[in-house]
């Protein structure tokens, strides 16, 4: 399996001064091969990147750089090029590949080789070629069978660097049950940020304090003089701001992500179209802000790692549909309790629609289900029930039954489950 480990770098000037003239040095050579691919179209990445050891007799400065990260910066033009081509076929309007200016290129890679960790006076430090050992926050240690494949060293806009490791390890992924005993259905939204068929609702994250804040960074910046020494120490004020909004986010989203991949066997989620939504008119700002499709992403890659069972089905109706008896009523949207006229079935409305989702992805993949997954055994004339007697809420919590779980509880208070070592994704120094 493959993982990738971010970890915090801590360069000396000098060091920090180095590393900022490698990426600078990469971006010219990214531009330099861009004009050489917009002079002759038939060219590849391989037959470019044997031009490097030529190019070098001449621009004496790529000696200084490591032979396998210029072979990446070439690597890195024809991917972009790749991508291009491929929205194209897929009917979207596309341009053509730009030139990078100083600040767009910020990150370089080391492939195969180049690099090494090394335990340096009691200290870990990153040996990279052509640069010397690097100071690292070692936060979580690598397993002894895990193999780094690629390093890239990336500098974030508020000026702080990072290395991302990319990790082998020899195993697969766990088999996922063939009869699986614990679903769950999930519902997304911008009020409640998740209702499942357990009858938990997580609100949505409250960021107003660090939008509030942002917002006062970006007129504070707006004030100065473009260029000047103060307009770039406030743009590094922006940065921050927008880092804080970016790492809350997503440390609630790996966190929540975590708990439904590891309590369940089988999740079935919307198959949402985000951008497609987003782009839709009225409410564009919350919806952009409440992320749905990185939290399907990240839920999707977390239940292959975890061996759960991971459906996305088609959304339409849901919300309309009787789960009961399936007759399909319309509902605006201030109306947030479902009451069938049909069965005279009644329930939240979002738990409704997570029934629905749940029944359709059970249906879509066919595995087998025990009786206690329908809705007849989980509901009574009062509403649905929990049919699990130690379900645990993302804060490790038991709670009554459609209990509303604030967001906040969920990122600062965590869940032993997800400090199990060592998981995937890594971000800001937090494991998740």
């Amino acid at each position: 399996m493959n993982y990738n480990y971010r970890y915090r770098l801590r360069p000396s000037d000098a060091l920090a001064e180095q590393l900022a003239w490698t990426i600078d040095t990469c971006r010219q050579v990214y531009n330099h091969f861009l004009h050489r691919l917009n002079r002759n179209g038939d060219t590849s990445a391989y037959s470019e990147q044997k031009l490097l050891p030529g190019l070098k007799k001449w621009w004496t400065d790529l000696k200084q750089v490591h032979s396998k990260v210029l072979q990446k910066v070439v690597q890195r033009l024809y991917d972009n090029l790749s991508t291009l081509r491929g929205r194209k076929e897929n009917g979207y309007r596309v341009g053509t590949l730009k030139w990078k200016a100083p600040g767009e290129y910020r990150s370089f890679t080391y492939s195969q080789s180049g690099f090494k960790l090394k335990n340096t006076s009691g200290r870990t430090k990153l040996w990279l070629s052509k640069l010397g050992e690097i100071p690292i926050t070692f936060h979580c240690d690598l397993s002894d069978d895990a193999e780094i494949k690629t390093v890239t060293v990336k500098r974030e806009p508020t000026g702080k660097w990072y290395a991302i490791l990319g990790v082998e390890t020899p195993d697969d992924p766990p088999e996922k049950p063939e009869n699986p005993e614990e679903y769950v259905g999930i519902d997304v939204g911008i009020l409640k940020y998740v209702h499942d068929t357990d009858g938990i609702a997580v609100e949505s994250l409250d960021l107003s304090d660090e939008r509030e804040r942002l917002e006062r960074a970006q007129r504070d910046l707006s004030r100065k003089e473009h260029g000047s020494a103060n307009w770039e120490k406030q743009q590094k004020v922006v940065a921050e701001r927008h880092a804080e909004l970016k790492n809350k986010r997503r440390d609630f989203l790996h966190k929540l992500s975590n708990y439904y991949a590891r309590e369940y066997d089988f999740v079935a989620v919307e198959d949402l179209d985000a951008k497609g939504l987003v782009e839709l008119p009225g409410n564009s700002r919350n919806r952009v802000g409440v992320a749905w499709g990185t939290f399907l992403r990240m839920l999707d890659y977390k239940c292959e790692r975890e061996g759960t069972h991971f459906v996305a089905v088609n959304p339409r109706e849901t919300t309309k549909e009787c789960a009961a008896c399936g007759v399909s009523t319309k509902k605006p949207l201030w109306v947030r309790e479902h009451s069938c006229p049909a069965c005279a079935f009644e329930a939240d409305r979002d738990a409704n629609a997570a029934w629905n989702i749940l029944s359709r992805g059970i249906k879509q993949i066919g595995v087998g289900h025990s009786e206690s997954t329908s809705l007849e055994s989980r509901c009574d004339s009062d509403g649905l029930r929990k049919s699990r007697s130690d379900f645990r809420t993302p804060v490790e919590t038991a709670l009554p039954v459609d209990t509303s779980v604030s967001a906040k509880r969920v990122v600062e208070t965590g869940s032993p489950p997800l400090k199990r070592e060592p998981s995937g994704e890594r971000e800001g120094g937090v494991a998740h």
